[in-house]
C-alpha cells in the first residue's frame, strides 16, 4: 500500500464522502469497513438545506435527488389536542441556493458516493476489515485489523476515524468521549403505507410525553420513518411486541402498516476530548454523538467532512501547515458542544418529554406566530447554517482546492 495513503475507518456517509473529497483532490485513500456491505438498517435520512451545497461540490447531489426527493414543509402536532402548525422552507427562496431538504436513506447516499469513489484508481474500500488498534509515528500511522478474520497491519500517512460512536480509532488514540447517555431508547422504524392519503404531512413532529415521535417520508414509494422512544429498561428483545400499541395510538383506524425494518439504539450527548491526536483525526459520530431529533447529528458530520477533506488535502500537498488540522479539531468540537448538542437536546425535550399542557400550548403559539413573522421564520429556518464551519484555508488559491 502507498505509504502516503490516507486511511479512513468506517464506510458510513462521513467516511465515504470524506474519502471522495480526498480522492477528487488526488490524494490516495483507503476506507476500512468492518461490515461486508453498506448498512441498510434504519438510520439518518434527512439532509438539511444547508448541507446540500457540499453534496453538490462532491458531485453527488444530482444522483441523490434522483434517488430521493426534495421537501420544504414541516408540521408540529400536539398529540393530545390534535392541534397542528405547518410551515416550510419556501421562506428561504431567493436567499439560499437550495431552499429545501433532501430525503434519502443514508445507505442510498453511501452507495451513490461509493459509485463516484470507484472512478478513482487511487481509492479503495476494504470490506470485512475491522480496526482493532492504532499506532503512529511522526511520519505515519499503522492500523492493526482483522481482515476477513485474519490479522493484518495496514499503514498510511494519516488516519480518519469515522467509525461511529463506539469508535475503536478514538479509544485506541487515548481520547475520551465526554458527556451523557439518555435513559431512553430510541426505536427507528421503516414502515410502508400511503400516509399522505391518510392525511399525514411529509414530516410531522408529534409532541407528547408518551407518544412523541417523528414521522417522515423517506421515498416516493410510501416508505416512511417513524421514530419513537421508550424506557431503556424494557427488554430490547421484545421491541416488536410493543410496536403495535404505538401504531394504534398514533395512527388510529389505519390498518396494513408494514414494518420493513427497525433499529433500537441508545442516545448520547457526547464529544471526544479532542478531534485530533497527532496523525489521527475524528469526524462524524466518532467525534460527537447526539440524539437524532432534528437531524443535527448527520448535519454536523457532513460539515465535518466538507472542511476536513479540504484541509487535510492542503496539508498533504504542503499548501498549508498542519496547524489547520488543530483549527479543524477545535472549531468542529466547539460547534457541536455549543450549538448542535444543546439544540438537539431542546428538540428532544419538546417532542418526547412535553408533559405540561400549558408549556406545549405556549410552544404551539410561538410556532403559529412565525406564520405572521417572516423574519422570525427565516431566522429559525437558517439555524442549520450555524453548524457549518467555513473553509479553514486562508488564501483564494487554497480555497479553489475544494
Amino acid at each position: 500500500m502507498n505509504p502516503e495513503t490516507v486511511l479512513i475507518a468506517g464506510a458510513g456517509p462521513v467516511g465515504v464522502l470524506t474519502a471522495l473529497g480526498l480522492a477528487r483532490a488526488g490524494i490516495p485513500v483507503t476506507v476500512l469497513e468492518r461490515g461486508e456491505a453498506v448498512v441498510t438498517s434504519p438510520r439518518a435520512m434527512v439532509y438539511h438545506w444547508s448541507t446540500l451545497d457540499g453534496l453538490e461540490r462532491l458531485g453527488v447531489f444530482d444522483a441523490a435527488v434522483q434517488r430521493g426527493f426534495l421537501k420544504q414543509g414541516y408540521t408540529y402536532k400536539n398529540f393530545k389536542s390534535g392541534d397542528s402548525v405547518s410551515f416550510g422552507l419556501q421562506a428561504l427562496e431567493g436567499k439560499v441556493k437550495h431552499p429545501y431538504n433532501l430525503h434519502l436513506g443514508q445507505n442510498d447516499l453511501v452507495e451513490i458516493a461509493l459509485e463516484k469513489l470507484g472512478e478513482f484508481n487511487h481509492a479503495e474500500v476494504l470490506w470485512n476489515t475491522e480496526v482493532t488498534g492504532v499506532s503512529q509515528s511522526e511520519s505515519g500511522v499503522a492500523v492493526t485489523a482483522l481482515r476477513d478474520g485474519a490479522p493484518d497491519l495496514i499503514s498510511g500517512s494519516w488516519l480518519i476515524g469515522a467509525d461511529g460512536a463506539g469508535s475503536t480509532v478514538r479509544k485506541s488514540s487515548g481520547l475520551t468521549f465526554d458527556g451523557m447517555t439518555w435513559p431512553e431508547r430510541f426505536v427507528a422504524t421503516n414502515i410502508r403505507f400511503d400516509f399522505e392519503a391518510a392525511g399525514w404531512d411529509q414530516t410531522t413532529m408529534l409532541i407528547d410525553d408518551r407518544y412523541g415521535a417523528i414521522h417522515s417520508k423517506i421515498t416516493t414509494a410510501n416508505l416512511w420513518r417513524y421514530t419513537y422512544c421508550e424506557d431503556e429498561s424494557l427488554p430490547v428483545e421484545s421491541v416488536t411486541e410493543r410496536m403495535p400499541e404505538y401504531f394504534e395510538k398514533v395512527f388510529p383506524g389505519i390498518e396494513g402498516i408494514e414494518v420493513e425494518g427497525y433499529s433500537p439504539y441508545k442516545m448520547h450527548q457526547r464529544a471526544a476530548s479532542s478531534f485530533r491526536a497527532g496523525r489521527v483525526l475524528l469526524a462524524g459520530d466518532a467525534a460527537h454523538s447526539t440524539n437524532p431529533t432534528g437531524g443535527l447529528g448527520l448535519t454536523s458530520g457532513l460539515f465535518d467532512t466538507y472542511v476536513l477533506y479540504e484541509a487535510l488535502a492542503a496539508v498533504i500537498k504542503e499548501q498549508a501547515g498542519d496547524e489547520v488540522l488543530d483549527r479543524y479539531a477545535a472549531e468542529r468540537r466547539r460547534v457541536f458542544v455549543d450549538i448542535a448538542s444543546p439544540a438537539a437536546t431542546r428538540n428532544k425535550q419538546l417532542v418526547y418529554h412535553s408533559s405540561d399542557p400549558a408549556q406545549v400550548e405556549a410552544e404551539m403559539m410561538h410556532l403559529r406566530g412565525l406564520l405572521k413573522d417572516k423574519e422570525g421564520l427565516i431566522r429559525r429556518l437558517m439555524f442549520p447554517k450555524t453548524l457549518e464551519t467555513p473553509s479553514l484555508l486562508n488564501t483564494t488559491e487554497e480555497a479553489t482546492q475544494r
